[in-house]
């Protein structure tokens, strides 16, 4: 049974004649399955040459090859013209036969770059980079200029078809990235011992380069200027989206006078400019709770200098570090109390995103094992640790500023407190404030008015000058500005209302009222 079909048979003899590999050949004559491309390579390069060279119901010779001008053995012919003979004794290695150098459309990744040995080479780099998975994807990533390449025979395929009735799309051409799949998959999953997956959470990654022909896409600048803009991250504004976007602007007698058809077949083959793994982030989310009146929720660093010896941040995140062996993590929490106030209650809910784990199976005990580790300080405690989805985190932030929190405080005020003063605290329900960014934060926010809501209080008298004070308040109001003032920054405020000087001593979030991440059976 014939590899192709007989109306690609122009196209297979154009581009085996123009020096393109029996694989890629597949790919311009539409082979949509993957068993013809997984052939050894030797034996699907004869195949294709008895096809071409062999007629309907004629008989040739097998040993007939198409002619190529870019041959890189001296080989004598017999008969100048449209064939000649090889003598297949002299092709004892891959490199010797013309039809099996580096392909001008592939640039040898279907050739050299799908075989045993570098598919060793990949596994030898996942197995020593020491990565948990269960599954995996591959991705590619392939030189611009393949694109240029791939349209100029392209368009010579379409011509070619045209001239007996036959529609050729360029959407009909099998992707190089595809049949590169179909070839390596299964060597790397048998290699790896895992299954290959359109979509994993570990992703194996190759980019190809090849120096020589990177000039070949250079002539769309002139043609398609605005397809190509510099950017602070590209080395080249030659990218691959860049370039497809001109060929699809450029007409086509333009590109045919700017690029001719052959392309050339270059002298090297693809080299792997970045082999590497990575996983995608795991999340960590929990509740923790902060007894420290000397501990910052994240690290304190003015001017480069240190202010405190650690943070809740740390305190969590280097236990998570070290067990999952991230690259690195973000953190993230249901708002966050200053350094002088502690976290009471249930805790305040936080999420931990890390970036590129190595080690990703955990179970319920695992996870207990580790949320023991972190209470071995005296300064947090964290409940509830659990693995979540990136989907999941957004939970915690959506609605954050229509939330609710609890806090106690202990108020010194100026002049003797009278009781009927505590009282009319008490009855306070629903009261609007307006909230000018406080002074103390107003180096790293910006300037703004805020409306908030304190929704009820209630007070516990202590002496004549001391009194705490519960309050249930909107997420986001700045209970401290609300009791001394700032400056009258924050209107109404507690002194305000009762006609004196107020300060705040201690201040304790009781609660945050958030539903998330569920909670967990001790």
């Amino acid at each position: 049974m014939p590899l192709i079909e007989e109306k690609y048979r122009p196209v297979a003899q154009m581009l085996l004649s123009s020096g393109t590999c029996p694989r890629c050949v597949l790919r311009f004559c539409c082979v949509g399955t993957y068993s013809p491309y997984r052939l050894p390579y030797k034996d699907l390069d004869g195949e294709m040459q008895t096809y071409v060279a062999v007629s309907p119901g004629d008989t040739a010779d097998p040993r007939w090859v198409p002619p190529c001008k870019k041959a890189k053995l001296d080989i004598s012919i017999e008969n100048p013209g449209d064939n000649f003979l090889i003598d297949s004794s002299q092709l004892n290695d891959k490199n010797d036969a013309p039809s099996l150098r580096s392909c001008n459309l592939c640039l040898g990744i279907l050739q050299d770059l799908s075989e045993a040995d570098f598919i060793k080479e990949i596994f030898q780099t996942v197995n020593s980079a020491g990565y948990e998975f269960k599954d995996f994807v591959f991705s590619v990533s392939l030189p611009a200029q393949m694109s240029v390449r791939e349209h100029s025979t392209w368009l010579q395929a379409k011509q070619e078809m045209g001239k007996h009735g036959h529609p050729f799309e360029k959407t009909d051409v099998i992707q190089l990235k595809e049949a590169y799949k179909w070839i390596t998959h299964p060597l790397i999953a048998e290699e790896l011992g895992v299954q290959a997956v359109s979509k994993s959470s570990f992703e194996v990654a190759v980019v190809f380069a090849h120096p020589e022909t990177d000039g070949d896409c250079h002539f769309l600048a002139k043609t398609c200027k605005d397809c190509f803009k510099p950017t602070k991250n590209k080395l080249s504004v030659f990218t691959r989206m860049a370039v497809i976007k001109a060929l699809e602007k450029i007409k086509e007698e333009e590109f045919c006078a700017s690029f001719s058809y052959p392309p050339q077949c270059p002298v090297t083959v693809c080299k792997v400019v970045d082999l590497q793994c990575s996983h995608a982030s795991v999340f960590v989310a929990g509740r923790y709770n902060k007894y420290s009146r000397n501990l910052p929720q994240t690290p304190w660093v003015i001017d480069g200098e240190r202010k405190m010896e650690s943070s809740v941040e740390e305190l969590i995140t280097e236990h998570l570090m070290a067990v999952f062996k991230a690259d690195s993590f973000n953190f993230s929490s249901s708002g966050r109390e200053d350094v002088d106030v502690r976290t009471l209650g249930k805790g305040r809910p936080f999420a931990i995103e890390l970036v590129n784990p190595h080690r990703v199976q955990f179970n319920v005990q695992d996870m207990k094992e580790l949320q023991k580790k972190i209470n071995s300080s005296d300064k947090i405690k964290v409940r509830d640790l659990q693995i979540v989805t990136r989907e999941a985190v957004a939970h915690m932030k959506e609605g954050e500023e229509v939330k609710t929190k609890c806090y106690s405080a202990l108020i010194w005020t100026e002049k003797v407190i009278q009781e009927e003063e505590l009282q009319a605290l008490d009855h306070t329900k629903e009261l609007k404030i307006a909230q000018k960014t406080p002074l103390r934060v107003l180096h790293r926010r910006p300037l703004a008015s805020r409306l908030r809501v304190i929704h009820s209080m209630r007070a516990e008298y202590v002496d004549e000058h001391h009194f705490r004070l519960y309050l249930k308040t909107q997420a986001g109001t700045y209970i401290k500005e609300f009791v001394h003032g700032d400056f009258g920054r924050t209107r109404p405020n507690l002194g305000s209302m009762m006609k004196t000087t107020a300060d705040i001593l201690e201040l304790d979030v009781e609660s945050v009222d958030v539903d998330w991440p569920p909670a967990l059976d001790d």
